[in-house]
C-alpha cells in the first residue's frame, strides 16, 4: 500500500521524494476533474441538441473593489502566507504528518502579514486597469458548461461536509467519545452523504442560471459514477480501512488466472495506524510487518493479520462497467431524468452487494443493516418507480391527442 504519493513514487521509481500528498487525496482530487470534464461534455452536447440553454445575466463593470472584497483577499492571503512559510521552514514536518500540521494552529504571522498584503495589492492592481469613473451594466452569455468550475467546487465543500455528517452519524460512538479529531479528520467520509449534499447544492446553484435540472442530472450521472470509482482506487491503493471482510477461504480455480491479491489481501503498509486499530471490530487486527521498522514505510509497517475481501479493488471495477453502460445508452435515452434515475438503481445495486462483503457499522433493527444498505436500497426503489413514472408519463403525452 501507497500512505502518500511518495511511497508510490519509490516502489515504482526507487527514488525518495518527500511530497505532503497522501494518496486518497490525490485520488479524490483526480476523481473530481475527471469528473468534472465528462460533465461538461455532456452539458455542451445538451446546448448544442437545445435541451439546455445559456443565460443572460447582468455584470456590473468598472466598479471598485469592494469592502467584502478586500477582507476576503485579507483572510484568503493571511492563511496562504501563514500556512505556507510554516510548511517552508519546516518542511519535514509537514511531510510527516500533513493532516495535523495543516489543522494545527502553528504558522508564520509574518508570513500570513506580507502574503495578505500581496494578496490585497494584487487585487487592487488588477482593479485599477478595468476601474471606470462611471461603472456601467452589461449582460455577459454564461454556456452551462461555464459553470461546470463553480458546480465542482459547491459539489466539493458540500459534498465532504455531508460525508463527514453521514459518517460521524453511523459512527456516533466515535464522535462522541472525540469529536474534534472526528469533525477535522481528512478521513472518515460517507459516499452517500456526499451525493445527497452535493446534489441539493448544484441543484440549487444550477436553478439560479435557469438549467434544466431532468437534463442537468442526467449530464452527471457518468460522470459521478465514474467519480465514484477513481475515489476507489484512492481507498485501496492507501489501505485507508475501506476494505472487505475476513477471507481465509481458499481461492476459487476460476481465479486462477488473476493475483492471489484479487481474492483476498493483507493490505500491507496501509495508510491506518497498529494503535488505532489493533483489536478493532471494525477495521480487523493488525499485526507488524518484519523488517519494516526504520526503512521509507516507517511507520506504516503493519498489515491486517487475515486477509480480506479487497471491496475498492471490485468497487472499482463494477463503477468502471457501470459508466461504460451508462456512456453508451445516454444518447439513446431520450426521456429527461431517465438517464439519472437508471444511475440510481445501478449505483444503489452495486453498493447493496458489496456491503456483503464489506466491514461496516451495523444498526440493530431487521437483524442487523448497514447506514449503506438502507440508503442503496432506497435508491434502487427510487430509482425504479422513478424510471416507471417518466415511461409511462412520457407515453401518455405522447398519446394525447393535439
Amino acid at each position: 500500500m501507497y500512505p502518500t504519493i511518495s511511497h508510490l513514487i519509490y516502489d515504482l521509481l526507487g527514488v525518495k521524494i518527500p511530497l505532503p500528498i497522501q494518496t486518497f487525496g490525490f485520488w479524490v482530487a483526480v476523481s473530481f476533474i475527471v469528473s468534472a470534464w465528462v460533465i461538461a461534455k455532456e452539458l455542451k452536447r445538451k446546448e448544442l441538441e437545445r435541451k439546455i440553454f445559456p443565460v443572460k445575466i447582468k455584470n456590473i463593470i468598472g466598479k471598485k473593489l469592494s469592502n467584502l472584497e478586500i477582507l476576503s483577499g485579507i483572510i484568503f492571503g493571511f492563511f496562504i502566507g501563514f500556512k505556507g512559510f510554516e510548511a517552508l521552514t519546516h518542511y519535514s514536518e509537514l511531510v510527516e504528518n500533513p493532516q495535523q500540521f495543516i489543522l494545527s494552529s502553528r504558522g508564520s504571522i509574518i508570513g500570513g502579514i506580507l502574503i495578505s498584503l500581496l494578496s490585497v495589492f494584487l487585487r487592487w492592481k488588477e482593479n485599477k486597469k478595468t476601474r471606470l469613473e462611471n461603472p456601467k451594466e452589461e449582460e455577459k452569455i454564461v454556456h452551462p458548461y461555464e459553470l461546470m468550475g463553480n458546480m465542482t467546487l459547491i459539489a466539493a465543500i458540500s459534498g465532504i461536509l455531508g460525508a463527514k455528517i453521514f459518517h460521524n452519524l453511523e459512527n456516533f460512538d466515535d464522535f462522541i467519545a472525540d469529536p474534534i479529531s472526528q469533525l477535522f479528520s481528512f478521513t472518515g467520509l460517507t459516499f452517500y452523504g456526499g451525493l445527497i449534499t452535493g446534489a441539493i447544492a448544484v441543484i440549487i446553484y444550477a436553478r439560479k442560471y435557469k438549467i434544466n435540472i431532468k437534463h442537468l442530472v442526467d449530464c452527471f450521472a457518468p460522470g459521478l459514477i465514474l467519480a465514484y470509482g477513481i475515489g476507489r482506487i484512492g481507498c485501496h491503493m492507501s489501505g485507508d480501512g475501506d476494505w472487505g471482510i475476513e477471507n481465509i477461504k481458499p481461492k476459487p480455480e476460476w481465479m486462477n488466472i488473476f493475483p492471489d491479491w484479487i481474492w483476498s489481501y493483507n493490505y500491507p503498509n496501509n495508510v491506518l495506524t497498529y494503535n488505532e486499530n489493533q483489536g478493532s471490530v471494525v477495521f480487523g487486527k493488525m499485526s507488524e510487518i518484519p523488517n519494516c521498522s526504520g526503512t521509507f514505510f516507517d511507520p506504516y509497517c503493519y498489515q491486517l493479520t487475515n486477509p480480506v475481501y479487497p471491496t475498492p479493488l471490485y468497487e472499482v471495477i463494477m463503477s468502471l462497467l457501470i459508466f461504460a453502460l451508462l456512456w453508451k445508452i445516454r444518447k439513446k435515452i431520450t426521456i429527461p431524468g431517465c438517464l439519472f434515475f437508471i444511475y440510481l438503481i445501478f449505483n444503489g445495486l452495486e453498493r447493496f452487494l458489496i456491503e456483503k462483503i464489506r466491514v461496516n457499522n451495523e444498526y440493530d433493527i431487521l437483524g442487523g443493516v448497514t447506514q449503506a444498505e438502507i440508503i442503496s436500497f432506497i435508491l434502487i426503489i427510487t430509482g425504479i418507480s422513478a424510471v416507471f413514472y417518466l415511461f409511462f408519463s412520457n407515453k401518455s403525452k405522447k398519446n394525447k391527442p393535439t
